[in-house]
């Protein structure tokens, strides 16, 4: 009985030895990764079997996963403004080298009457395409850090376009634009930031002009179940299929809507713009019909 007793203790001894021996194997790995993780290491730990121990090993191990996506979405984004940084400054740089040109031409007083107020034209042009330009970066940078504020309120989407639409007519007859509109004069209520919902109208509205080079603007509203429809459409250059994946893409080279001035973000923003008003955008571009940008966003209940 004695002996019994003794052979039962020795296992329990063993039995603890090994469990102690395991348990101290384990924490210097969990310790080595966890420093690990501190210098930029990512290893993951391996542990068979289940338990205490392997759900320990789990919960770091989704750690580690979080960490890794944490650090490739910051490099992304880190890339991504260095991209946007370096395209705008060339886009700034040119118009203002330009815009002082025209200045200093003006303040040396060598030109005629006609001929300033024809350079004074190009000034303003030029200091609203800067402005233009500044305006995109800083609402990419508020998007893009969460630190864009949206206010919503339930108003009628069919009016808050027709506003949108009456602040471009000078632009459309300048430059020999048709503009159809088909928007029901009925209410149709939804739950919007206004000031968001315009930008994505200018915005779809000047890269039609900018790089569609369009010379008709049809723009609708439709109510279908609970959505609103609402789509611009361009008759301007077709975009090709290959590049329609990447049309919302921050900084895209390869569209139609890259190749002319322009920081690259406009359909980026807009994009963002639609997903944080709840909603949806795609975009089609055919030969006989053009190019239709078309936001579904969901009606006020």
């Amino acid at each position: 009985m004695t002996g019994f007793m003794i052979t039962i203790l020795f296992c329990l001894c063993v039995g603890q030895f090994i469990y102690i021996y395991r348990m101290k194997k384990h924490e210097k790995n969990w310790l080595d990764i966890l420093r690990g993780i501190q210098h930029g290491e990512q290893d993951k730990i391996f542990t068979k079997g289940k338990g205490r121990i392997a759900d320990i090993s789990y919960e770091i191990n989704g750690i580690i996963d979080s960490n890794q996506a944490q650090i490739a979405q910051l490099k992304k984004a880190n890339e991504a403004n260095k991209q946007i940084l370096t395209s705008l400054s060339h886009d700034v740089r040119t118009p203002l080298a330009s815009l002082l040109g025209y200045l200093e031409a003006i303040e040396k007083g060598v030109l005629d009457q006609m001929e300033e107020q024809e350079y004074i034209g190009v000034v303003l042009r030029k200091a609203n395409d800067l402005k233009m330009y500044l305006d995109m970066l800083f609402e990419w940078f508020k998007l893009s850090s969460n630190e864009r504020k949206f206010i919503f309120e339930v108003l009628d989407i069919n009016e808050l376009t027709r506003e949108v639409m009456i602040e471009w007519l000078p632009v459309f007859e300048r430059e020999a634009i048709t503009l159809s509109a088909d928007i029901d004069d009925d209410d149709l209520l939804v739950s919007i930031d206004p000031m968001a919902y315009k930008r994505i109208l200018n915005n779809l509205i000047q890269n039609a002009i900018d790089h569609g080079h369009c010379t008709k603007i049809s723009l609708t509203i439709k109510h279908i179940s609970n959505r609103a429809f609402i789509s611009v459409i361009n008759n301007g250059k077709i975009i090709p299929d290959d590049q329609l994946p990447h049309i919302f893409e921050r900084l895209y080279k390869g569209d139609y809507a890259r190749s002319d001035k322009g920081s690259g973000l406009g359909l980026a923003i807009t994009k963002e713009l639609v997903i944080n008003l709840h909603g949806e955008i795609s975009v089609s571009s055919l030969k006989n019909e053009g190019t239709k940008f078309q936001i579904r966003l969901p009606i006020s209940k």
